[in-house]
């Protein structure tokens, strides 16, 4: 309910058509400037502003998921203006229609310490189905092999209790990547019996981002960028390494 997104509608008294003879107006004196100092910047400027009034003026109709069919919102488990997941979930589909190259959803009721027989039920039914019904989805609709999904947290837990739940954990913890030329149904790596250290094809923070940079076209070790005089990399100072056992 209310503004779909904050502080992008117009102000009082000034309609689309309006705005658009602002730009219009800017666009032309930009490009004046532009002949005389031939700077790549005013251009970049220019196209800035362009891709700002389309996201603009494409966000309510973006935002409202009223239009899909019922069929839709019930395979996602989403209500119409409950800013729940599942409706983010089905936002992120909705987006990846658009061309928006690079979304992230969040789901903040996993810091579990304690309560886990009452929380751990309420926050995988409330996320399950949706990020299900966002893979099939993508599938149904022939997107899933050009968008890679990646599911995790920051970090694992303990398998022994913490009082009566569990602490934060970096030894072992699981992850999934569906789709973007990912291998489907098939399990990578392993920990020890108690789940508490990785044992068997252990991937690397550095290795995960490399795999990742991989399936979007880059090659993480040209990926870099000057940080106080060195040639800092995304994937860091130690070698990182594509996982090429769980690509397609």
């Amino acid at each position: 309910k209310g503004a779909p997104v904050h502080y992008v509608d117009n102000p009082g008294g000034i309609t689309d058509a309006r705005q658009r003879q602002v730009i219009e107006a800017v666009k032309k004196m930009d490009q004046l400037r532009d002949m005389q100092v031939h700077d790549q910047e005013i251009d970049s400027k220019i196209a800035q502003y362009e891709m700002a009034f389309r996201m603009q003026s494409s966000v309510p109709d973006l935002m409202d998921i009223s239009d899909e069919p019922k069929s839709v919102l019930e395979e996602y488990g989403a209500t119409v203006g409950d800013g729940s997941y599942a409706s983010n979930c089905l936002l992120a589909r909705r987006l990846a229609e658009r061309g928006v190259r690079f979304i992230q959803l969040y789901h903040k009721g996993w810091d579990h310490h304690g309560g886990l027989k009452k929380f751990m039920g309420i926050s995988c039914a409330s996320t399950d189905q949706p990020t299900a019904a966002l893979i099939k989805d993508l599938k149904r609709r022939g997107m899933l092999e050009d968008t890679l999904v990646i599911w995790g947290g920051e970090f694992g837990r303990t398998p022994m209790a913490q009082g009566s739940g569990r602490d934060h954990h970096i030894k072992g913890y699981s992850m999934f990547m569906a789709g973007g030329g990912v291998k489907g149904g098939i399990t990578h790596g392993e920990t020890d019996d108690l789940g508490y250290n990785s044992v068997k094809d252990i991937v690397p923070v550095r290795d995960l981002h490399a795999t990742m940079l991989h399936q979007l076209g880059l090659d993480h070790h040209k990926f870099s960028t000057k940080f106080q005089g060195l040639d800092t990399r995304l994937t860091g100072v130690k070698p990182a390494q594509v996982v090429k056992k769980i690509l397609s």
